[in-house]
């Protein structure tokens, strides 16, 4: 592994950790991009594994370093923490895990090489301290073994009790699988996945495959095929409808698609989105995908420019992501408890917004990928107080194992998906 996958990582984290860019994006810019398949392998293992274990990684530093770590350079701090993870998780030399992280620690602050490689060697001699007894001190596991900030950790105790805090946090911590779906569009999909090498399974949600083997990348950028979360397709599933149909807050667009090719040709799907960026990425999406019934359009979905003319309407809000922590570790370490309110709020708005769009006997699906309390029952409970005209409607039967009461509700404990809240709703005439 060259020593630019490194130095692409250490700012990645840089801009992560400062709030600049989510990883996902920072995965996808140029400068990532550019590194040839291996190191780009390397490279998306180093930050997603060192952001999912981060907390981890800082409690075995905390306990080899001379200095407090809150008080190291944070360039200084991204360096040590690649180091370790490299030491601890990864099947790399060590000499290069060590000499390339403390090369890295010396460009954040030149005169930091000697503590970083003392730090690391003695990490390399030691190996990490125990971790807290999840049972004495359930708080400490959660916030070193499990990888979460304070905040969220004594968060999900008060939810769910020690033990499924624990629960949760332990499968949080590794690499969820990846799904995808094929184009209905292309007849010789099946025989070109498997000349490709890709192996999948089938799910219980219909048209969704979990990838055994092989890379998705090349075929997915022919169109063949769509990486998407079956959290995400059980989503469309839900909201798909011949008619008319809108998807509120379209981007990436994933959703959009699905929703399209269940229709069939006598459906149009209007895909909206609010940011021009996010847009110009769903169109570029459709038009690989070859969805002449998906058509783009710039909207923001508290004013939207439309009137009650849509058989369903999908508000797959946006929300604090904190169903997703498996695919997405940098949103543990990016939000504050403040932030779950505020989503709260705006998911109300948006609710009632796009809910004046549904025409009378339409279908309307409120989904966030989070489970929390705010922003799943607490933006829908007192809506349906308030409108009465909405009722509840009936699962599919490949639903019924996500069941959450009259909704779906995903829990990563229980289910290898990213975490979500999905109701369907009915507006009577």
């Amino acid at each position: 592994m060259t020593a630019s996958a490194r130095a692409v990582a250490l700012e990645i984290l840089g801009r992560v950790r400062a709030g600049r860019v989510t990883v996902a994006d920072a995965l996808a810019a140029p400068g990532a991009e550019a590194l040839d398949e291996r190191d780009r392998g390397f490279l998306h293992e180093l930050v997603l594994g060192t952001l999912r274990r981060r907390g981890w990684l800082d409690h075995a530093l905390c306990a080899l370093s001379s200095r407090p770590i809150d008080r190291l350079t944070p360039g200084v701090l991204d360096a040590l923490r690649l180091g370790a993870y490299q030491l601890l998780y990864l099947r790399v030399a060590e000499h290069a895990a060590v000499s390339e992280s403390v090369e890295l620690a010396r460009t954040a602050e030149p005169r930091s090489a000697g503590f970083a490689n003392a730090v690391l060697r003695r990490l390399q001699r030691e190996g990490p301290p125990p971790a807290p007894d999840p049972i004495a001190d359930p708080i400490g596991w959660l916030t070193s073994a499990g990888s979460l900030p304070r905040w969220l950790a004594e968060r999900w105790s008060t939810q769910l009790g020690s033990e499924g805090a624990i629960a949760r946090a332990r499968c949080l911590l590794d690499a969820p699988p990846t799904y995808f779906r094929l184009n209905p569009r292309v007849k010789d999909a099946l025989p070109r996945l498997a000349a490709a090498g890709i192996e999948a399974r089938e799910t219980v949600i219909p048209g969704a495959l979990e990838r055994v083997e092989g890379r998705l990348g090349p075929l997915a950028a022919a169109g063949l095929l769509y990486a998407q979360d079956a959290a995400s397709q059980m989503v469309a599933q839900l909201a798909a409808r011949v008619g008319v149909v809108l998807d509120a807050c379209a981007a990436p667009g994933g959703k959009a698609l699905l929703m399209a090719d269940l229709g069939g040709p006598r459906t149009r799907v209007i895909a909206a989105e609010a940011s021009r960026r996010r847009l110009a990425t769903l169109a570029r999406l459709r038009s690989r995908w070859g969805a002449t019934n998906v058509s783009v359009l710039a909207a923001d979905a508290l004013r939207p420019p439309f009137g009650p003319a849509f058989d369903s309407v999908l508000l797959d809000a946006p929300c604090s992501g904190l169903g997703t922590l498996g695919r997405n570790p940098d949103v543990r370490w990016r939000l504050a408890p403040a932030d779950v309110d505020r989503h709260a709020a705006r998911q109300r708005a948006l609710l009632e917004s796009v809910a004046a769009l549904v025409r009378p006997g339409g279908r309307l699906v409120y989904a966030t990928c989070s489970i929390e309390p705010e922003e799943t029952q607490g933006v829908l409970g007192p809506f349906l107080d308030t409108h009465p005209e909405f009722v509840t409607e009936g699962l599919p039967s490949w639903a019924e194992p996500f069941r959450a009461g009259d909704f779906v509700g995903v829990d990563p404990a229980r289910h290898a998906v990213d975490s979500f809240f999905a109701a369907r709703l009915r507006r009577e005439g």
